[in-house]
């Protein structure tokens, strides 16, 4: 059975290894070093979990925690998926053994309906463009604006 509970500062410890397998790159490249966890480019999405402007929920599969969809509204400039200061950059790792079965697509679609209540006009993420997951995204109504760095930029716009 799958259920979702809220991500909360408890879940810090868990977060930064959602992120980790977050950044993802092409197989056959393994995950990046832990090490990467450190750039200020990539912990500003995940540190001090639990700010006011947070939403982030875990996706339970049978009692286990399997992931987590996160958003955090950061100020224009700072985020690879920047668009403007209000618009949260989204984030979303599975565990390896929870991947490709189904999960990752009613998180996010949960996730996005956590920020449409909160009266988020669209939600952003960059994503490889090898990423398979990239039809997931469009399916859960993300669209692709720009390349940046590499990356497809994609928005989602509240229906």
């Amino acid at each position: 059975m799958l259920s979702f509970r809220p991500l909360t500062p408890a879940d810090q410890g868990a977060l930064w290894h959602w992120l980790h397998i977050a950044l993802w790159d092409p197989p056959p490249a393994p995950l990046r070093p832990i090490e990467v966890l450190e750039h200020p480019g990539v912990r500003i999405y995940a540190e001090d979990w639990g700010r006011p402007s947070d939403i982030g929920l875990v996706a339970v599969r049978d009692g286990e925690d399997a992931g987590a969809c996160w958003m955090r509204v950061l100020p224009e400039g700072v985020g690879l998926a920047s668009i403007d200061a209000t618009t949260p950059q989204l984030g979303i790792g599975l565990l390896p053994a929870f991947q490709r079965q189904g999960i990752g697509k009613p998180l996010m679609q949960a996730a996005l309906r956590a920020a449409w209540a909160l009266g988020h006009a669209r939600v952003s993420l960059t994503v490889h463009p090898e990423n398979p997951a990239r039809r997931m995204y469009a399916a859960c109504g993300f669209e692709d604006v720009e390349m940046r760095n590499g990356y497809h930029l994609m928005v989602a716009s509240r229906p």
